[in-house]
């Protein structure tokens, strides 16, 4: 039973992340050359080095064959899908160019809705299986979730953003300070996104995960 509930929690994740890594690749070809982007080419590997952690992540949580462990984690995957859509969202709503401007009450309207949704994942942990660091897990792996759609989001973006033609090596345009022009500007930006949603979505699912957990418990006395 337990081993049977493993590849449809874990595959599909697993598959999402290297799909992501792929397009990463193929955006920032030849790869050689990234090197030049800002911070001697942090800004490009370091989106690369997060999605290579998810899938070990993945992995390790995944092959967990305790089935308290994965009913809370196939919860905190079904409520990071959905809070996956709020990102998307606000996403597609902002477009993550250097020049937009989402409606601010909005944009902070969909990321609560998906933080709340990551508490919620901590909770149901918290009443399975009484344990609230398990809700703090969950919590963060269903922001985990949640971050690794709003990452295809962005890298689909950034992949059909077609490459400036004004320069023949628009890596260049980049050796020290992010002064390139709008396209490579919006690239820059955009890459900075994924990072951010890969790094900080987890610690903050964490957060909202074990304060909910904690409310969980307080309610059941």
């Amino acid at each position: 039973m337990g081993s049977g509930a493993r590849p449809t929690l874990r595959f599909p994740l697993m598959l999402l992340a290297i799909a992501n890594l792929a397009v990463l690749g193929a955006r920032l070809w030849p790869w050689q050359d990234v090197p030049n982007l800002p911070l001697n080419g942090a800004t490009g590997i370091d989106p690369a080095v997060c999605l290579l952690g998810y899938i070990g992540i993945i992995f390790w949580f995944g092959s967990n064959s305790q089935e308290p462990m994965q009913k809370a984690l196939g919860t905190g995957t079904s409520l990071g899908f959905l809070g996956g859509c709020f990102l998307v969202a606000e996403i597609l709503l902002k477009g993550h160019a250097p020049d937009a401007n989402a409606p601010s009450v909005v944009t902070m309207g969909l990321f609560a809705a998906a933080g709340v949704l990551w508490g919620i994942a901590g909770l149901r942990a918290m009443r399975l299986t009484g344990n609230a660091g398990l809700g703090m897990l969950c919590g963060a792996w269903s922001a985990l979730t949640s971050c690794l759609m709003a990452a295809t989001a962005v890298l689909t973006q950034v992949y059909y953003t077609a490459p400036p033609a004004e320069s023949p090596d628009p890596w260049k345009q980049y050796e020290g300070l992010a002064i390139g022009n709008p396209a490579m500007q919006g690239l820059v930006h955009s890459l900075n996104s994924v990072t951010f949603f890969l790094l900080v979505g987890p610690l903050a699912g964490a957060a909202i995960g074990l304060f909910f957990a904690f409310f969980g418990h307080k309610g059941e006395d």
